[in-house]
């Protein structure tokens, strides 16, 4: 039986209603996109068709899904609601502080010793607060979700960026930052400008090599990492019937990559099949009972131009493996064609690791098709030339991949099944290296490949794509390796070419587990004590911020203007920093230090006005906060792209930047500001970027007449005594410019809980 059936029986008992009232509304036929968003309207029936794009909407989600690193911030938050339960259903999952290593078993003995106070304390507040609790090994939070919460035409946020995962299996499924979940959590509404709509419309049917995760490899390389940016990507067609649910999982969950608000699937005879073999058997009865309301209206499907703002169609039945990369997941390459790319671009075409699974290629169907690769391997005498990791995405996959005897073959070529959690995929990766500095390619079937992200060294050239291409190259240990035309020779000195791969969607035995790793929450946790050590350089209980002071911001200092990329990565790294997640004093010491200084082309290196010295970011920051000096951080293009975490956010916020000023903000990063009262705006024209000097004295004026679609103004007080003026933008709506002169939006909760 699945988790809140008579919550998914509540959202589907009033699924015909109010699609009536949302087509008589609107006036025409839905897209499953707007089906789904019309239902979780937080006022109940549509009375109005809301303009996509433009109006800021009222969601009423179904359920909440944090992972550990960000639902410590999540859940301090959440402490000073004033609740004293979630209103939601919601969930914990401690999958991002477990470092690989050495293999599973040692790595997670590990991780349960070195972060023990933090999973302490997310236990505990688990408990007192009624959140399901999945332990240190259970898995990937997306795994776990779907197999066991997602559920078609369900709504749910999440505090991570790929979150949409869950949209595989036809659910509207979004990350956010802990401030968004901490409202919801607290039973308030949630606020989404109602998004565009792409439509993908898939046809014919994958075969040989071509897999469910070279169709999103190849969307990134027509949208580029911000093309679906303000917009939801719904998938229709014959070709996405033909998808494994896991697969459609897969193709969602990278949908962050091209900075789509989420993506969604129809409900189908892949979804049923699903939903049963993972033991959900009475949400398939529900669904089937409304399934003409799960999936977009025939008239939609039939001319989609007319009823999405963009329309692409992809052939599976043509479509090629892709490898995108380096340094961006959006660089796509056929695998035809890679190898050209590879010799012509100089990068290093040893391949030094292979590495597989994380939260995007973790399915059993992914370990199959794997494994089936691995197998001829063994079977043709190949030795393998590059190292090679597994991360399997939850214990129930891992327990019956293992059963199945998968792992085991994995264990013959020469790879290491590493913890069922993150690892690698965000810099959790202990790698073994001899210079860690060194120029070096690696291939895995993760989602980002961000410059630094895997490891930490700027210099290796990260790519993406399948699990089966990804061990194909291992086995080669060479990039311009192509397994469909290529041989490799063995140990006998023969020729031998690899085969197609072979996959299973569902176990024929059914999927098992001893411990699935879940923690039900107390009955009552009214008596539960939430300890958090004062003295702990892991924890910190939060004091609010301050609010607005009423004035115009003048004579700020310019920080940093950041040149280029400037991802959440560059601006609160992972890796190393996640042990300070919960600590935001601690962990505002990683802010900005991997941003580019625009005028000297370093990272963390920046001019102290004060002392006409250079140093580093957060000091300098610090520098100026002790001072009473309010500060400005001026950016690129897409700032703030990539994951969801909110100290990014916060760490300005909570050191005294007073605004972010950027050519265009990615959207999850630009709420995250909002949410913290912090002044997050942009360039009405983006040549006044380069009128920008180090410095500059700024003043931010208009914030005494700050209203919804007015304009700012920005006036430069250059060091030779010379000025230049211009307007600026914002998003700003009268919500949310509350939000702004309280302090932040949780000021706002705790008043009203109050």
């Amino acid at each position: 039986m699945a988790f809140d059936i008579d919550m998914i029986k509540k959202v589907y008992d009033r699924y015909a209603a109010r699609i009536t009232a949302a087509r008589t509304a609107t006036g025409k036929p839905l897209t499953l996109t707007e089906k789904i968003l019309y239902a979780h309207l937080s006022e109940g029936e549509a009375k109005q068709a809301y303009v996509r794009g433009v109006d800021y909407v009222d969601f009423a989600p179904d359920r909440v899904a944090m992972q550990d690193a960000t639902a410590q911030m999540a859940l301090l938050q959440f402490m000073q609601a004033g609740r004293p339960k979630v209103a939601v259903p919601s969930t914990v999952h401690c999958d991002h502080l477990i470092q690989a290593k050495v293999g599973a078993e040692a790595d997670l003995s590990t991780a349960k010793d070195v972060n023990k106070e933090v999973y302490d304390f997310l236990a505990s507040v688990s408990d007192k607060y009624g959140i399901g609790f999945w332990k240190p090994g259970a898995g990937i939070i997306h795994q776990v979700v779907l197999e066991n919460y997602a559920f078609p035409g369900g709504m749910m946020i999440g505090t991570d960026s790929h979150t949409p995962n869950a949209g595989g299996l036809g659910m509207i499924a979004i990350g956010v930052g802990g401030a968004d979940a901490c409202d919801v959590m607290a039973g308030l509404p949630w606020e989404l400008k109602f998004p565009k709509l792409i439509g993908v419309k898939l046809t014919g049917k994958l075969s040989g090599w071509a897999s469910a995760k070279d169709v999103i490899l190849k969307v990134a390389g027509i949208l580029t990492v911000k093309g679906g940016t303000g917009a939801i990507v719904e998938y229709f067609g014959e070709g996405a019937q033909s998808l494994s649910a896991t697969g459609k999982g897969t193709i969602c969950n990278m949908g962050a990559e091209i900075g789509a608000t989420t993506s969604v699937f129809g409900y189908d005879e892949k979804s049923e099949i699903y939903l049963r073999g993972t033991k959900r058997g009475d949400i398939a009865d529900a669904a089937n009972a409304i399934k003409e309301h799960l999936t977009g209206d025939a008239e939609v499907y039939a001319n989609p131009e007319q009823y999405f703002d963009q329309v692409i169609e992809i052939n599976l039945s043509e479509l090629e493996p892709h490898i995108n990369g380096p340094f961006t997941p959006d660089l796509a390459w056929p695998l035809s064609k890679f190898a050209t790319a590879v010799k012509e671009n100089g990068w290093p075409e040893k391949l030094e690791v292979g590495l597989i699974g994380s939260c995007t290629n973790s399915s059993y169907e992914d370990i199959t098709r794997s494994a089936s690769v691995a197998k001829q391997a063994i079977d043709k005498g190949l030795k393998t030339k590059a190292e090679f990791t597994i991360t399997p995405g939850s214990e129930q996959v891992r327990y019956t991949v293992d059963r199945d005897g998968y792992l085991d073959t994995f264990d013959q070529m020469g790879g290491v099944v590493l913890a069922n959690a993150c690892g690698p995929c965000i810099g959790q990766w202990a790698r073994h290296t001899d210079d860690p500095t060194r120029r070096n390619s690696i291939i895995t079937s993760f989602n980002r490949n961000f410059a630094k992200r895997q490891d930490g060294n700027p210099n290796t050239h990260a790519f993406v794509a399948s699990p089966e291409i990804v061990t194909a190259f291992a086995i080669a240990g060479d990039l311009t390796f192509n397994p469909i035309t290529d041989t490799l020779t063995n140990e006998a000195g023969e020729q031998v070419k690899l085969d197609e791969p072979q996959g299973l969607e569902m176990p024929i035995k059914g999927y098992a587990v001893e411990d699935a790793g879940y923690q039900a929450p107390a009955e009552d946790g009214s008596s539960v004590v939430v300890k958090v050590d004062p003295n702990s350089s892991r924890l910190q209980l939060l004091d609010p911020f301050k609010p607005w002071e009423g004035t115009d911001l003048t004579g700020l200092r310019l920080l940093i203007k950041a040149k280029g990329k400037c991802t959440t990565d560059h601006i609160s790294m992972a890796g190393p920093w996640l042990k300070f997640r919960g600590h935001l004093d601690n962990i505002s010491n990683n802010m900005l230090i991997g941003a580019i200084n625009y005028f000297n082309g370093l990272a963390d290196t920046v001019k102290n006005e004060l002392t006409g010295e250079y140093g580093p970011v957060p000091a300098t920051q610090r520098d100026y906060k002790a001072h009473g000096i309010g500060s400005i951080v001026v950016g690129d293009e897409n700032y703030g792209e990539g994951s969801s975490r909110e100290h990014a956010a916060m760490e300005p916020r909570h050191l005294g930047v007073r605004a972010i000023l950027v050519k265009s903000f990615a959207r999850i990063h630009e709420t995250n500001l909002k949410k913290q009262g912090m002044l997050g705006i942009t360039f009405a024209d983006s040549a006044d970027y380069d009128k920008i000097q180090e410095d500059d004295k700024i003043d931010i004026l208009g914030l005494t007449e700050f209203a919804p679609g007015k304009q700012l103004t920005v006036v430069l007080h250059h060091h030779d005594g010379t000025t230049d003026q211009f307007q600026v933008n914002h998003t700003y709506n009268t919500q949310q410019i509350e939000w702004f002169k309280a302090g932040g939006a949780l000021n706002i909760i705790r008043k009203q809980m109050a």
